[in-house]
């Protein structure tokens, strides 16, 4: 398994995992299928664009990307010590072969190298075990839950907000 930052020459492999990502999990994302769909190759390419507080990394499984995870660190002065997690995602057929938790060290091994960076953040659907298994796996501790933080039609899901603290004050 091959863990690479994507760029803009990933785009078609990476839209096609997104939009497969909100068709199976709608409810781990902030995003809709609906919204992503209609979405131009040339506006995700710039997205996946990496700079310096952006990356988003690539599993690949025989060449196919099979997992995702991007990194944002925030931009204004008083929370630049702190970066989010969003958009992981791990395709059925590469689940329980590492993808994730390889996914995770890597961008975290990389966000720790960024200067002045203290933590990473990052919310996960409070009934989704295995993700909170591998964050947890991986250092992430809960630091608090927000009920009904997310709804879909008559459906809602809690949210429980996690930290990887890289420096001690």
């Amino acid at each position: 398994m091959e863990i690479r930052i994507l760029t803009e020459a990933d785009v078609e492999a990476y839209h096609e995992l997104r939009l497969q990502s909100l068709l199976e999990s709608p409810e781990a994302f902030l995003t809709t299928y609906e919204i992503q769909v209609v979405r131009s190759l040339a506006e995700i390419a710039s997205g996946l664009r990496p700079d310096e507080g952006r990356f988003t990394l690539g599993a690949f499984l025989a060449g196919k990307l099979v997992g995702m995870v991007t990194f944002v660190r925030e931009s204004k002065p008083k929370i630049i010590h702190k970066g989010n997690i969003y958009a992981m995602y791990v395709a059925p057929e590469a689940r329980g072969q590492g993808a994730g938790k390889r996914l995770v060290s890597e961008l975290i091994n990389k966000a720790s190298k960024l200067d002045g960076l203290e933590q990473i953040n990052l919310t996960v659907i409070s009934e989704n075990a295995a993700a909170k298994a591998l964050y947890a796996s991986c250092g992430f501790e809960v630091f608090g839950i927000e009920r009904n933080a997310m709804k879909s039609q008559d459906q809602y899901w809690d949210e429980e907000d996690m930290v990887l603290r890289l420096k001690q004050r």
